[in-house]
């Protein structure tokens, strides 16, 4: 009997749990449970957390059973997450267990409904009631924050932002999301920990979820700070919060020849000066802008300057490439490749270099073709006639 009334009023079974570390003399069998009386809603399922408690007896098996079940509801007994029968907890340990209760959509009470829980063994029994009253559904609700709504980086940044979303509605919802950006700047959601991009994502009641809203800006864009609105929605409830991103300024260069003219001419093994113009398009300064090339094997390309201190946005300046083919290189179109280098911002372009051979070379081998033509001419009268 001492079990029993202890079971039935809740309170008095939470306390004896704790008394009974200090008191040796304290024992039974005691089913509790964290919120014996619930409000839920008809056409839901509602799991309700029970322990089954032992204290200073021996194991026994006890029989499980649910009474008082209202017609239409369905009430099962989980243990680990499956349906159980019975349960056997050891001396001084407990057994979780979980009331599951499936409520028909077209159930209706004027009063709470008492479901009874009965643990029934050879030495003891215990049971405990739990009131159940059918409520009115609560409108949706739902709330979305980040802890770092702030980010920085330049316009080759990819910002990410860790968004947590909460369902502080009773039901289970399917939240979705959309972002609102400035033009030109692309947005997706993905999961907290992959990359499966998502536009949806179903929430428990009372439980929240992480998604990742990835913002990569323009290449083009300036430096500012550019907002970015987030909006979930469920059911016809929406939570709103917003992001910004702080986009610093960064160099842009290009390289060209003068008048956007991209070749030259140089003649084989004499060194032929070629101007270049260097810009900077960006948002930033480019400092200490390194010149160099890629060029035929056995090439020299010489930059002069080799290095540009500083170069301001929106500026160029230009500079000379020292172009030196070999001395066998022959008559024709050679491509070289010449770079400009700062921070990690570079840019290129190519350049075609005709290259053409001395007069001395010219007339050299005008002799040796005129030489083979002679030889030829006499080979053939000689040999013509036998």
């Amino acid at each position: 009997m001492r079990a029993r009334f202890l079971a039935i009023v809740p309170a008095l079974a939470f306390a004896s749990v704790a008394i009974a570390a200090e008191r040796p003399d304290v024992k039974g069998l005691f089913l509790l449970a964290d919120y014996p009386a619930i409000s839920v809603q008809p056409g839901t399922t509602t799991n309700v957390s029970l322990k089954l408690q032992n204290i200073g007896l021996a194991p026994e098996r006890y029989q499980l059973s649910v009474s008082g079940v209202p017609a239409g509801w369905t009430a099962t007994l989980l243990g680990g997450g499956q349906p159980v029968a019975a349960a056997m907890p050891a001396t001084d340990a407990s057994v979780s267990l979980d009331l599951r209760l499936d409520i028909p959509a077209d159930a209706s009470a004027a009063a709470a409904q008492t479901l009874t829980i009965n643990a029934q063994g050879q030495g003891s029994n215990v049971s405990l009631p739990v009131a159940v009253t059918l409520a009115k559904e609560l409108p949706a609700k739902l709330k979305v924050d980040t802890a770092l709504p702030a980010l920085r980086g330049t316009s080759k940044s990819s910002f990410e932002y860790q968004l947590t979303i909460k369902n502080d509605a009773g039901r289970n919802l399917l939240v979705s999301f959309a972002a609102t950006a400035p033009r030109n700047f692309e947005t997706s959601f993905t999961e907290a920990y992959g990359t499966q991009e998502l536009s949806s994502v179903s929430i428990e009641a009372g439980k929240s979820k992480d998604v990742k809203l990835k913002v990569r800006p323009p290449s083009t864009v300036d430096a500012g700070s550019f907002p970015v609105s987030v909006t979930v929605s469920a059911e016809g409830a929406t939570a709103k919060t917003d992001v910004s991103l702080d986009i610093v300024g960064q160099p842009r260069l290009s390289v060209s020849g003068r008048d956007g003219l991209v070749s030259a001419r140089a003649e084989a093994g004499k060194q032929a000066s070629v101007p270049v113009l260097i810009s900077n398009t960006g948002s930033a300064p480019a400092d200490a802008i390194e010149l160099s090339a890629s060029s035929p094997t056995g090439w020299k390309v010489e930059f002069n300057p080799k290095i540009v201190d500083k170069l301001e946005p929106n500026k160029d300046v230009e500079v000379t490439a020292l172009i030196t083919p070999t001395e066998k290189s022959l008559a024709g179109d050679y491509m070289s490749t010449l770079r400009a280098s700062s921070r990690g911002e570079t840019a290129s372009t190519q350049f075609r270099v005709t290259v053409t051979t001395s007069t001395l070379w010219g007339i050299a081998g005008a002799g040796i073709i005129g030489v083979a033509l002679l030889l030829m001419v006499g080979a053939v009268a000689r040999f013509g006639r036998r």
